[in-house]
């Protein structure tokens, strides 16, 4: 039969007691009454099988048992109360290591400036970036965030925060347009269309049928339209650079359908919010409530 773990808050005490050379001063310094300090030198005399204090009217004194004891534990005892009370979640000002994951494409167009000012802001947090397209487990993986695009996380055990639109509208290169013209309407047969697999799910028929390249990276479909592959339906925050640069232009239809996403926030919902991850948190929603263009 296996033996019943030690309550190590029974070392805890006779450390004190050994310390203050008193159960009563013991008890005052640990903020419990003396009999239990009493009762548990007592219980951990019984489960050592050995005197640890000398007890008489007028004073305490320690064993020679109780002596090599003490030599041992107090500064491992010593050690763990550092540990808890270093905790940097416990600190006043946030602190630790904030490990988050995003998509490629808000990943490498949004996240590196919106972190590099958090950094600047509480500059005792540090990073862990993990940038995929794959729906991560952030409890196997030890993460502490994700941000995601709403409706596609189902996990009960995450709670999700809203952090602003992602709106999409219809993009082509000048040189495309130029070459083919412009559709009058969405699935225009005389045309080639770019569509992400999420967004074709809200496209409806013959429109699915028409879409020569499906493909689950913005930034891949990205290049295909800047080089005159088709006409790609993108995020506008992907888009814009490009736009700005003249490499693609929007290309509006008034039969597109409603493609407005919300980015959210996801974050383990068991246990004390950490305080890196509140901060975090509160610093995006703010940075983003109006829409990512």
């Amino acid at each position: 039969m296996a033996e019943t773990p030690l309550d190590y808050r029974l070392l805890a005490l006779f450390v004190a007691v050994v310390e203050e050379t008193s159960f009563s001063k013991a008890a005052h310094r640990l903020g419990v009454g003396k009999s239990s300090v009493s009762r548990g030198v007592a219980r951990l005399e019984q489960r050592l099988g050995a005197e640890l204090i000398h007890r008489s009217t007028h004073s305490v004194s320690v064993s020679t048992a109780g002596a090599a004891l003490y030599e041992r534990a107090a500064q491992h005892l010593a050690a763990l109360d550092r540990a808890v009370r270093d905790v940097p979640e416990r600190a006043q000002i946030p602190s630790g290591l904030l490990r988050i994951t995003a998509p490629q494409d808000f990943g490498l167009i949004l996240l590196p400036e919106l972190v590099a000012q958090f950094s600047r802001r509480y500059p005792a947090i540090s990073f862990e970036i993990r940038i995929s397209n794959a729906r991560l487990d952030l409890v196997a993986e030890g993460l502490d965030l994700a941000i995601r695009t709403a409706g596609t996380m189902k996990d009960s055990s995450l709670t999700a925060r809203r952090l602003g639109d992602a709106g999409s509208a219809l993009y082509a290169a000048p040189s495309y347009l130029a070459r083919r013209g412009k559709p009058a309407r969405l699935g225009d047969p005389r045309h080639e269309w770019l569509a992400h697999p999420a967004a074709l799910a809200r496209w409806k028929t013959p429109h699915k049928n028409a879409v020569r390249f499906l493909c689950d990276d913005f930034l891949v479909m990205r290049e295909l339209v800047r080089d005159g592959a088709g006409i790609g339906l993108l995020p506008r925050f992907v888009a814009a650079a490009y736009v700005r640069d003249g490499l693609i232009e929007s290309v509006p239809l008034a039969s597109l359908p409603a493609t407005e996403a919300s980015l959210v926030l996801l974050y383990p919902s068991s246990g004390q919010l950490p305080r890196k991850v509140a901060v975090f948190r509160d610093f995006l929603v703010q940075r983003l409530k109006t829409p990512l263009a």
